[in-house]
Protein backbone atom coordinates (compact mmCIF):
# COMPACT_ATOMS: atom_id res chain seq x y z
CA UNK A 1 0.00 0.00 0.00
CA UNK A 2 1.40 3.61 -0.97
CA UNK A 3 0.86 6.30 1.03
CA UNK A 4 0.92 10.29 0.45
CA UNK A 5 3.67 12.38 2.48
CA UNK A 6 1.71 13.98 5.14
CA UNK A 7 1.78 17.54 5.93
CA UNK A 8 4.77 19.07 7.42
CA UNK A 9 3.35 19.84 10.46
CA UNK A 10 6.45 22.47 11.72
CA UNK A 11 5.08 24.28 8.81
CA UNK A 12 1.43 24.34 10.41
CA UNK A 13 3.39 25.62 13.80
CA UNK A 14 4.87 28.74 12.04
CA UNK A 15 2.07 31.08 13.50
CA UNK A 16 2.52 29.22 17.72
CA UNK A 17 6.22 29.95 17.02
CA UNK A 18 5.89 33.33 16.38
CA UNK A 19 3.14 34.41 19.20
CA UNK A 20 4.79 32.98 21.55
CA UNK A 21 8.09 34.69 21.16
CA UNK A 22 6.11 37.41 21.30
CA UNK A 23 4.32 36.15 24.43
CA UNK A 24 7.91 35.32 25.60
CA UNK A 25 9.18 38.66 24.66
CA UNK A 26 6.50 40.91 26.95
CA UNK A 27 7.24 38.43 29.46
CA UNK A 28 11.00 39.06 29.35
CA UNK A 29 10.63 43.28 29.33
CA UNK A 30 7.95 43.41 32.11
CA UNK A 31 11.21 41.73 33.91
CA UNK A 32 13.41 44.05 32.14
CA UNK A 33 15.46 41.51 30.50
CA UNK A 34 16.85 42.79 27.18
CA UNK A 35 17.89 40.70 24.42
CA UNK A 36 20.46 40.69 21.65
CA UNK A 37 18.38 42.31 18.24
CA UNK A 38 20.87 41.14 16.25
CA UNK A 39 21.16 37.38 17.52
CA UNK A 40 17.25 37.12 17.70
CA UNK A 41 17.09 38.46 13.83
CA UNK A 42 19.98 35.79 12.95
CA UNK A 43 18.25 32.84 14.48
CA UNK A 44 14.99 33.63 12.70
CA UNK A 45 17.42 33.76 9.36
CA UNK A 46 18.28 30.50 10.88
CA UNK A 47 15.63 29.29 10.81
CA UNK A 48 14.05 30.16 7.23
CA UNK A 49 17.12 28.65 5.69
CA UNK A 50 16.73 25.16 7.48
CA UNK A 51 13.37 25.19 6.14
CA UNK A 52 14.44 25.20 2.63
CA UNK A 53 17.04 22.78 3.24
CA UNK A 54 15.99 20.32 5.77
CA UNK A 55 12.28 20.65 6.24
CA UNK A 56 12.29 20.43 2.08
CA UNK A 57 15.57 18.36 0.92
CA UNK A 58 15.87 16.49 3.94
CA UNK A 59 12.10 15.25 4.34
CA UNK A 60 12.26 14.52 0.59
CA UNK A 61 15.03 12.12 1.61
CA UNK A 62 13.76 10.49 4.22
CA UNK A 63 10.55 9.79 2.97
CA UNK A 64 11.97 8.56 -0.21
CA UNK A 65 14.21 5.94 1.98
CA UNK A 66 11.35 4.93 4.52
CA UNK A 67 8.78 4.65 1.43
CA UNK A 68 11.19 2.15 -0.40
CA UNK A 69 12.16 0.78 2.92
CA UNK A 70 7.95 -0.50 3.58
CA UNK A 71 7.88 -3.06 1.48
CA UNK A 72 10.46 -5.17 3.02
CA UNK A 73 8.79 -4.57 6.61
CA UNK A 74 8.73 -7.34 8.97
CA UNK A 75 5.36 -6.34 10.44
CA UNK A 76 3.16 -3.62 9.94
CA UNK A 77 2.05 -2.46 13.81
CA UNK A 78 -1.04 -0.11 11.81
CA UNK A 79 -1.84 3.35 13.11
CA UNK A 80 -3.17 2.22 16.64
CA UNK A 81 -1.70 2.50 20.45
CA UNK A 82 1.14 0.08 19.51
CA UNK A 83 2.23 2.15 15.67
CA UNK A 84 1.88 5.62 17.58
CA UNK A 85 4.21 4.49 20.41
CA UNK A 86 6.46 2.89 18.63
CA UNK A 87 7.21 5.55 15.96
CA UNK A 88 7.40 8.84 18.90
CA UNK A 89 9.33 6.34 21.57
CA UNK A 90 11.43 5.03 18.47
CA UNK A 91 11.85 8.44 16.95
CA UNK A 92 13.08 9.99 19.96
CA UNK A 93 15.45 7.38 20.71
CA UNK A 94 16.82 7.54 17.60
CA UNK A 95 17.26 11.56 17.62
CA UNK A 96 18.91 10.81 21.06
CA UNK A 97 21.82 9.29 19.34
CA UNK A 98 21.85 11.49 16.22
CA UNK A 99 22.12 13.91 18.65
CA UNK A 100 24.94 12.82 20.51
CA UNK A 101 26.68 11.88 17.56
CA UNK A 102 26.26 15.29 16.44
CA UNK A 103 28.16 16.43 19.42
CA UNK A 104 30.84 13.70 19.62
CA UNK A 105 31.67 13.49 15.76
CA UNK A 106 33.46 16.48 14.49
CA UNK A 107 32.50 15.69 10.95
CA UNK A 108 28.59 15.96 12.42
CA UNK A 109 29.48 18.43 14.80
CA UNK A 110 30.44 21.00 11.45
CA UNK A 111 26.45 20.95 11.44
CA UNK A 112 24.57 21.15 14.77
CA UNK A 113 27.62 23.96 15.73
CA UNK A 114 25.19 26.70 14.46
CA UNK A 115 22.37 25.79 17.06
CA UNK A 116 24.77 26.41 20.02
CA UNK A 117 26.28 29.67 18.65
CA UNK A 118 23.85 31.88 20.25
CA UNK A 119 25.08 33.43 23.34
CA UNK A 120 21.10 33.94 24.45
CA UNK A 121 18.86 31.57 25.51
CA UNK A 122 15.42 32.63 24.62
CA UNK A 123 12.31 30.89 21.95
CA UNK A 124 14.30 32.41 18.71
CA UNK A 125 17.37 30.16 19.88
CA UNK A 126 15.01 26.81 19.06
CA UNK A 127 14.89 28.35 15.82
CA UNK A 128 18.62 28.19 15.36
CA UNK A 129 18.52 25.34 12.90
CA UNK A 130 21.23 23.59 10.66
CA UNK A 131 21.31 23.70 7.02
CA UNK A 132 23.48 20.64 6.51
CA UNK A 133 21.94 18.19 8.74
CA UNK A 134 20.51 15.57 6.75
CA UNK A 135 21.74 12.62 8.57
CA UNK A 136 18.72 12.02 10.98
CA UNK A 137 16.03 11.49 7.98
CA UNK A 138 18.36 8.53 7.07
CA UNK A 139 18.55 6.92 10.63
CA UNK A 140 14.61 7.41 11.46
CA UNK A 141 13.92 5.88 8.08
CA UNK A 142 14.56 2.11 8.93
CA UNK A 143 11.50 2.77 11.62
CA UNK A 144 9.84 1.33 8.69
CA UNK A 145 11.06 -2.20 8.54
CA UNK A 146 10.03 -2.74 12.12
CA UNK A 147 6.39 -1.78 11.15
CA UNK A 148 6.22 1.90 11.21
CA UNK A 149 4.30 3.31 8.61
CA UNK A 150 6.26 5.98 7.14
CA UNK A 151 3.45 8.78 7.12
CA UNK A 152 3.49 8.02 11.00
CA UNK A 153 7.53 8.63 10.98
CA UNK A 154 7.12 11.71 9.40
CA UNK A 155 4.28 13.46 11.69
CA UNK A 156 6.51 11.84 14.35
CA UNK A 157 9.64 13.49 13.93
CA UNK A 158 7.36 16.69 13.26
CA UNK A 159 5.86 16.08 16.82
CA UNK A 160 9.45 15.50 18.61
CA UNK A 161 10.82 18.77 16.49
CA UNK A 162 7.49 20.83 17.41
CA UNK A 163 8.21 19.73 21.48
CA UNK A 164 11.46 21.56 21.62
CA UNK A 165 10.81 24.51 20.70
CA UNK A 166 8.96 25.04 24.18
CA UNK A 167 12.14 23.96 25.71
CA UNK A 168 14.32 26.86 24.62
CA UNK A 169 13.59 29.41 27.31
CA UNK A 170 14.69 31.41 30.67
CA UNK A 171 11.05 31.99 31.23
CA UNK A 172 10.14 29.02 32.46
CA UNK A 173 12.03 27.87 35.31
CA UNK A 174 11.12 23.76 37.03
CA UNK A 175 8.22 22.36 36.91
CA UNK A 176 8.28 19.33 38.82
CA UNK A 177 8.38 15.30 38.63
CA UNK A 178 7.69 16.17 35.19
CA UNK A 179 10.82 16.37 34.48
CA UNK A 180 12.13 13.10 35.81
CA UNK A 181 10.86 11.68 32.34
CA UNK A 182 10.25 14.35 29.80
CA UNK A 183 12.84 17.44 28.68
CA UNK A 184 12.32 21.06 29.94
CA UNK A 185 13.95 24.00 30.09
CA UNK A 186 15.88 23.54 32.99
CA UNK A 187 17.35 20.55 31.28
CA UNK A 188 17.74 21.77 27.82
CA UNK A 189 19.78 25.30 29.30
CA UNK A 190 22.17 22.61 30.53
CA UNK A 191 22.47 21.62 27.55
CA UNK A 192 23.36 24.54 25.61
CA UNK A 193 25.63 25.58 28.41
CA UNK A 194 29.72 26.06 28.00
CA UNK A 195 30.04 25.41 31.79
CA UNK A 196 32.46 22.53 32.10
CA UNK A 197 30.35 21.27 34.20
CA UNK A 198 27.30 20.92 31.67
CA UNK A 199 29.89 19.96 28.21
CA UNK A 200 28.12 17.09 26.34
CA UNK A 201 24.81 16.77 28.87
CA UNK A 202 21.15 16.37 28.10
CA UNK A 203 20.53 15.47 24.38
CA UNK A 204 17.10 14.13 24.71
CA UNK A 205 14.35 15.50 22.54
CA UNK A 206 11.20 14.73 24.38
CA UNK A 207 12.35 12.32 27.00
CA UNK A 208 15.06 12.74 29.27
CA UNK A 209 15.23 8.85 29.89
CA UNK A 210 18.04 8.32 27.52
CA UNK A 211 20.41 10.33 29.47
CA UNK A 212 19.65 8.99 33.19
CA UNK A 213 20.34 5.59 31.31
CA UNK A 214 23.15 6.33 28.82
CA UNK A 215 25.02 8.50 31.29
CA UNK A 216 24.72 12.14 29.88
CA UNK A 217 22.54 13.70 32.38
CA UNK A 218 23.30 17.09 34.25
CA UNK A 219 20.93 18.37 36.70
CA UNK A 220 20.60 22.44 36.22
CA UNK A 221 22.56 23.37 39.69
CA UNK A 222 24.79 26.63 39.04
CA UNK A 223 24.06 29.62 36.02
CA UNK A 224 24.49 28.89 32.78
CA UNK A 225 26.65 30.39 29.94
CA UNK A 226 25.68 29.82 26.98
CA UNK A 227 27.00 29.69 23.53
CA UNK A 228 30.73 27.95 22.70
CA UNK A 229 33.27 27.70 24.40
CA UNK A 230 35.18 29.59 21.66
CA UNK A 231 32.38 32.18 20.61
CA UNK A 232 32.03 32.94 16.65
CA UNK A 233 31.18 36.80 17.29
CA UNK A 234 28.96 37.16 13.68
CA UNK A 235 25.55 37.15 12.82
CA UNK A 236 26.34 36.36 8.97
CA UNK A 237 24.02 33.58 8.54
CA UNK A 238 27.10 32.03 6.00
CA UNK A 239 29.33 32.23 8.32
CA UNK A 240 27.29 30.94 11.19
CA UNK A 241 26.05 28.12 9.59
CA UNK A 242 29.58 26.68 7.46
CA UNK A 243 32.01 28.22 9.62
CA UNK A 244 33.18 24.96 10.94
CA UNK A 245 32.54 23.41 7.87
CA UNK A 246 35.48 25.76 6.29
CA UNK A 247 37.52 25.46 9.99
CA UNK A 248 37.09 21.61 9.44
CA UNK A 249 38.50 21.68 6.19
CA UNK A 250 41.44 23.57 6.91
CA UNK A 251 42.08 21.21 9.64
CA UNK A 252 42.07 18.38 7.79
CA UNK A 253 44.17 19.89 5.04
CA UNK A 254 46.75 20.73 7.77
CA UNK A 255 47.14 17.46 9.38
CA UNK A 256 49.70 14.95 8.29
CA UNK A 257 49.25 11.51 7.11
CA UNK A 258 45.31 10.31 6.00
CA UNK A 259 44.89 8.36 9.42
CA UNK A 260 44.85 11.73 11.62
CA UNK A 261 42.90 13.40 8.51
CA UNK A 262 39.84 10.68 8.89
CA UNK A 263 40.22 11.27 12.80
CA UNK A 264 39.52 14.50 12.36
CA UNK A 265 35.91 14.04 10.78
CA UNK A 266 35.24 10.99 13.42
CA UNK A 267 36.90 12.04 16.63
CA UNK A 268 35.52 14.59 18.53
CA UNK A 269 35.44 18.53 18.13
CA UNK A 270 38.51 19.10 20.60
CA UNK A 271 40.54 16.29 19.11
CA UNK A 272 43.61 17.07 17.80
CA UNK A 273 46.90 14.73 16.79
CA UNK A 274 49.70 14.49 19.00
CA UNK A 275 51.66 17.55 19.47
CA UNK A 276 48.77 19.84 17.81
CA UNK A 277 46.15 22.30 19.98
CA UNK A 278 43.00 21.47 19.83
CA UNK A 279 41.09 24.84 18.26
CA UNK A 280 37.58 24.05 17.13
CA UNK A 281 34.74 25.52 19.04
CA UNK A 282 32.86 23.25 21.16
CA UNK A 283 30.01 23.26 23.56
CA UNK A 284 27.68 20.85 25.79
Amino acid sequence: MAYGHPPDLTVYAIPVFVGLIVVEQLVLRRRRRRIDTKDFWASIGMGVGSLVTINLVGAIIGWWLATHLWPHRFFDLGTGVVGWTVALVGWDLIYYWDHRISHELRFFWASHVNHHSSLEFNLSTALRQPWTAFQTEILVAPLALVGVRPDLIVVSGAINLIYQYWIHTEVIDRIGPFERLFNSPSHHRVHHGSNPQYLDKNYGGILIIWDRLFGSFAAEDAPVVYGLTKDIDSYNLFHIAFHEWRALGRDVRATRGWRDRCRRLYRGPGWAPAGRAAEPQRVS
